[in-house]
């Protein structure tokens, strides 16, 4: 077993597939190949499991790489202890629903990175992807939000990928309108009050599902409807057609403006905000960009009400 073996099974799993393991590794395929081949002859264990879709990482396989990894960080760290340079580029990813938090979070994790260089990825996507993107370990977590209508649908997914759902927050829905919208000044709003008003939600592609809807009131439940994809063009939105969106309670005026407000809605339901990783760790970027959204959180007087859950 060699550092170079324990370094091409780790990328192996990161990237998700050979052949991209071999080009972001600068190796060919059948070296690499047959260098993971050798490894798992020599361990007596079946690391990846091969399919059509790609490499998945075996039960046993996780185990393995969660004591490779720990290896790999101290061979790193004590190179770059003596070389004084890094020995790795730095490489992080976050796939995340549309919440300005995370981006700042994202944020911190780069300014807090002394590498003169690094290969960051932030991913504001639908839900389906978050999920599959950190199952696939394309990123390495996710943020989404429960609540009582997809919860259970989604904890057996969560559960079917052994995926650990850590609760950052949990929050009352709240409509999101501009400053100068006729209900702006309301202390609290009643859904039947935003019926003549255009509901912008999130486009959720091919997986159209209730339980993947990424506000907690899917447009199925409004008259008048817009589905967009981006965080800006929902802003937009929202303050020319004194159109509103729903959603927690968490509001980052850096990323939003000072021309969106937020107001309670009367409706019977929690949003329970989290961040979902696998049940191996986080490498020591994505802890910071963890302890990042929890001291975002922390400040915005926020609290969870669940500890983490781990779907096995």
């Amino acid at each position: 077993m060699t550092i170079q073996q324990l370094r091409y099974a780790d990328g192996i799993a990161r990237f998700g597939s050979f052949n991209e393991a071999a080009r972001r590794l600068f190796v060919t395929q059948p070296t690499l190949t047959a260098s993971i081949q050798a490894l798992e002859e020599e361990i007596r264990t079946a690391i990846f499991a091969r399919g059509g879709k790609g490499v998945t990482v075996t039960r046993e396989g996780e185990e393995f790489l969660s004591h490779a990894r720990q290896v790999l960080d101290d061979v790193d760290r004590i190179g770059e202890k003596y070389s004084g340079k890094p020995v790795r580029l730095p490489q992080f990813a976050v796939s995340c629903q549309h919440y300005a938090f995370a981006v700042e979070a994202f944020t911190e994790v780069v300014k807090e990175c002394t590498a003169a260089e690094y290969d960051f990825t932030l991913r504001e996507t639908v839900t389906s992807e978050v999920i599959d993107d950190v199952a696939s370990r394309k990123s390495e977590a996710g943020v989404l939000y429960l609540s009582k209508r997809n919860s259970e649908a989604l904890a057996k997914i969560f559960r079917r990928n052994e995926l650990v759902f850590e609760e950052l927050y949990a929050s009352q829905p709240h409509v999101f309108l501009g400053k100068r919208h006729p209900l702006a000044k309301a202390k609290r709003i009643r859904p039947q009050q935003l019926d003549e008003y255009p509901y912008i939600s999130y486009e959720q592609g091919e997986h159209n599902a209730l339980y993947f809807s990424e506000e907690i009131m899917p447009a199925i439940d409004r008259k008048k409807n817009i589905r967009v994809r981006d965080r800006g063009t929902m802003t937009n939105l929202i303050l020319e057609l004194n159109g509103y969106t729903v959603a927690s309670s968490g509001l980052s005026k850096k990323l939003n403006g000072p021309e969106i407000v937020k107001i309670p809605l009367a409706l019977n339901d929690t949003i329970r905000v989290g961040l979902l990783r696998r049940k191996e760790g986080l490498s020591p970027a994505g802890a910071k960009f963890a302890a990042a959204i929890r001291a975002l959180v922390q400040a915005a007087g926020l609290a969870a009400r669940d500890a983490a859950k781990d779907y096995r």
